[in-house]
């Protein structure tokens, strides 16, 4: 069977190259060649190769080409953002110093207009006050100008504000986007975190729109808009960090290794795959157990196959297990603070050695611990 296709194809080769003869004449000799259809076969096949190879490396440069497009349109993009921006920035510097050379007997003015956004920005830092990095963020460095004129030194000041107002704005925010960010790697969602709308403390709670705050405040539009997007992003900041402090973010042991993770796992009795719900933490014997948020003890005994076992519900739909512990520190209704000691680490229950197994249970259904672990090491490289 495969002689007589080899045969039908070799007829369709010869065939389509059948065999051919070129005949040239010069100086009255002829000269005879003959091309065979094996001959011709080699020519088409080198033929061939070589425009497959020239269409791959023409495709192959027009990808490239298209790809450094892409890539230097990209940068044209950023480059002209950061453009924009540092231009925006100079031409308020260039505005408060025009409005500083005008110097015609406003002298006072100028300087009552400094203390107001003095008096507004004091509200504003107030508000970083105690949240980690902000202190650096907000450290404004303008040179002292004891031997300046009065208007150089009101200059100087209102470039620091706006300096300073710069840097609430940059900070508030990235941290904000950082927490949000934690909060997807843990599987939540931001948005039911935060206090939208909520700016300044005091009556100022209530001034959403820059130009009733402006008034509020007695400064002009412009820097109230800065303040309130300040504040704004300073609100979401305070309200995602509040959460994510009660959030089971911590460790529950000072040991980070694993010794079973979440999901589906051999199971070291019955040899089969079966589903594991949390993850276990190796250890020796009375290893320390902290509580991971703070919360309130909700159950301390014995629960089958678990052994001695903690559980700590932390509000809002959240609670931790903490199972085959050695010895139990808490009692049911304690409070619990986030690092806390609730227990020492044991092999209680259905266990084959000294190990912790913690479980993160939200809304009545176990989540993966691993998750909110990773998001709490997020967490801490913020501050």
């Amino acid at each position: 069977m495969a002689i007589k296709r080899f045969k039908r194809l070799r007829q369709s080769l010869e065939g389509l190259f059948p065999e051919r003869h070129l005949y040239i004449r010069s100086g009255g000799e002829m000269r005879g060649y003959v091309f065979s259809t094996n001959k011709q076969l080699l020519a088409a096949t080198v033929v061939g190769c070589a425009a497959l190879w020239m269409g791959v490396c023409t495709a192959a440069m027009m990808v490239n080409a298209l790809a450094v497009s892409s890539t230097d349109q990209q940068v044209i993009k950023q480059r002209a953002y950061y453009e924009r921006l540092n231009a925006d920035r100079q031409a308020r510097l260039n505005s408060a110093v025009a409005q500083l050379s005008a110097t015609n007997g406003s002298l006072d003015e100028l300087a009552a207009s400094v203390e107001k956004r003095h008096s507004a920005l004091a509200m504003l830092v107030s508000d970083f006050k105690g949240v980690p990095g902000a202190a650096d963020a907000l450290k404004t460095d303008s040179p002292r100008l004891l031997a300046a004129s009065p208007v150089q030194r009101i200059q100087a000041t209102r470039m620091d504000q706006e300096r300073l107002i710069d840097n609430a704005e940059t900070f508030a925010k990235s941290r904000a986007e950082r927490l949000r960010l934690a909060m997807r790697m843990a599987g939540l969602d931001a948005g039911n975190y935060t206090g939208r709308g909520a700016s300044l403390g005091g009556p100022l709670i209530e001034a959403k729109d820059p130009r009733a705050l402006a008034a509020v405040l007695d400064v002009d539009e412009e820097f109230a808009t800065r303040i309130h997007r300040a504040a704004t992003d300073m609100s979401d900041m305070r309200s995602l960090n509040a959460a994510a402090q009660k959030l089971p973010f911590f460790r529950p042991t000072s040991n980070p290794a694993m010794s079973s993770s979440y999901g589906v796992r051999f199971d070291p009795f019955t040899r089969r795959p079966a589903f594991h719900s949390g993850l276990d933490f190796p250890g020796a014997f009375h290893t320390p157990i902290m509580s991971t948020a703070p919360g309130v003890v909700s159950f301390t005994g014995v629960r089958s196959g678990y052994g001695s076992t903690i559980e700590i519900d932390h509000g809002g739909g959240f609670k931790t297990r903490y199972a085959h512990l050695q010895a139990i520190s808490v009692r049911v209704g304690e409070r619990v603070a986030i690092g806390q000691r609730v227990g020492a680490m044991g092999s209680t229950g259905r266990s084959t050695g000294p190990h912790l197994h913690y479980e993160v249970w939200a809304n009545g259904r176990a989540q993966n611990p691993n998750r909110f672990l990773k998001a709490g090491e997020y967490v801490q490289q913020a501050n």
